[in-house]
């Protein structure tokens, strides 16, 4: 699945030692793929007939979407690394994917794409966990 995104990394000129390259792929992947399930899941609770009760949700999705937006786009670059601003970004990711999985959870009994946008966040909240730890 990290196909495209393994390749870029693997393509880059200079040796990519400061992170275990599949973790960042992984990382990389889940951030984009995140990003994309909450902005259609906001989307989707627009248009849901009680869309006033899922202001929260809306709210929670659109600002985890963007952070996993600016997490992939900064973990896809490897000139200059800031291993520091790297983890306080992950961190950030990580916390703001199990806001939106939390709070996601809450109304996926009565709606379908926020069962799966819970899905999509842990399964980011995860990779970045994994990525966090193998920084040390």
């Amino acid at each position: 699945m990290t196909h495209h995104v393994t390749s870029m990394l693997d393509t880059y000129p200079k040796d990519i030692s400061w992170v275990d390259k599949q973790k960042l792929a992984e990382c990389i992947e889940a951030c984009f793929e995140c990003a994309q399930t909450c902005t259609a899941c906001a989307d989707a609770c627009l248009a849901e007939d009680m869309v006033a009760e899922l202001t929260t949700c809306i709210r929670t999705n659109a600002d985890c979407a963007d952070i996993c937006a600016m997490t992939g786009n900064v973990l896809s670059r490897q000139t200059g690394v800031n291993i520091d601003l790297v983890r306080a970004v992950v961190e950030a990711c990580r916390i703001a994917c199990r806001a939106c999985a939390d709070e996601c959870a809450q109304h996926a009994d009565h709606h379908e794409h926020c069962r799966v946008c819970a899905e999509a966040c842990r399964r980011c909240e995860h990779a970045c966990a994994d990525l966090l730890a193998s920084l040390g």
